[in-house]
């Protein structure tokens, strides 16, 4: 049998334990989340700025496929390696950024501001780089397959390097060369 005094301690107790938990419910999440473009949470972050909660969420291992970052401040981030396939990134900042081995395919480029980027071996199969700014980039290696470059500002771009061992089908050539600026003529 449970004495009067058991009960009442055990009150106590639970009283406790409910104002621990609103408490908890309480505080304020500090940081930035990083949220799918359907709105679904990636990451919470502790960091304030997207560029650090992105490197934060990098090096836990998050996975930014289909990440929504539209115009995230970027700039010098180094995301070597990173996967945002699929990532929106349109009017992003992306300048100076290292992105070499970086997955982009199916990314969201659009608008953005790549000037001075890093882009070597990145894959940017199917990306829409449609008036991005990719002056003085660098895009040795990168795969740009069926990528839509139209309206992008290339001027300085280094795209040479391996030589030959990326193929452009022949579908690609008229909107790769109108984004170096140069029309085909037959």
């Amino acid at each position: 049998m449970i004495t009067k005094e058991q009960v009442l301690e055990n009150l106590e107790e639970c009283k406790k334990y409910i104002q621990e938990e609103e408490t908890k419910k309480e505080e304020k999440v500090v940081g930035l989340a990083i949220k799918t473009k359907l709105g679904s949470l990636i990451f919470q972050s502790t960091k304030t700025t997207y560029k650090d909660a992105v490197i934060e969420a990098l090096g836990s291992g998050a996975n930014l496929i289909d990440a929504d970052l539209r115009g995230a401040d970027l700039s010098d981030a180094y995301l070597s390696g990173a996967n945002l396939s699929g990532a929106n990134l349109r009017g992003a900042d992306l300048s100076d950024a290292y992105l070499s081995d970086a997955y982009l395919s199916g990314a969201n480029l659009r608008g953005a501001n790549l000037r001075g980027a890093n882009l070597s071996d990145a894959d940017l199969r199917g990306a829409d780089l449609r008036g991005a700014n990719l002056s003085d980039a660098d895009l040795r290696g990168a795969n740009l397959s069926d990528a839509d470059l139209s309206g992008a500002e290339l001027n300085r771009a280094k795209f040479y390097g391996r030589g030959g061992s990326i193929v452009i089908k022949k579908k690609d050539l008229d909107g790769f060369l109108g984004a170096l600026g140069f029309k085909l003529e037959d």
